[in-house]
């Protein structure tokens, strides 16, 4: 199950990074990418190439929106019941684990060594 759901992310990042890809290519008000890439005497005029950018972009947010759908169900699962519940014990156990500390007792005063004036730092 777990080489499934690497499987599945991989290829959403391909998907995506294909998406961005055919974005930039698409005209937009000034040209886009896509003018630099045809001319007039090409079979494939620039309204037919818009047209195939707009249906590989709808193709790639539909496949990278059933792949997402699709990777939540493949998602590993914990070896507990609910992941949470993994959590609030890890968290309840840190709890124990500092009450067990001893307590820290501060020195008296008297028990405090005494302090060694320091000297000026001398002016030139």
């Amino acid at each position: 199950m777990n080489t499934l759901f690497t499987i599945l992310v991989v290829l959403i990042v391909i998907a995506a990074i294909l998406l961005v890809a055919v974005v930039l290519l698409q005209n937009g008000k000034d040209g886009g990418l896509a003018s630099n890439f045809t001319s007039a005497n090409q079979a494939l005029g620039v309204r037919q190439t818009a047209t195939i950018l707009e249906k590989a972009t709808w193709g790639l947010v539909a496949f990278i929106l059933v792949l997402s759908i699709v990777s939540t169900f493949t998602i590993p699962k914990t070896s507990g019941s609910n992941p949470s519940d993994t959590l609030t014990d890890e968290i309840l156990r840190q709890g124990e684990e500092t009450e067990a500390l001893p307590e820290a007792t501060l020195p008296e005063a008297s028990e405090l060594p005494e302090a060694a004036p320091e000297a000026a730092p001398e002016a030139e």
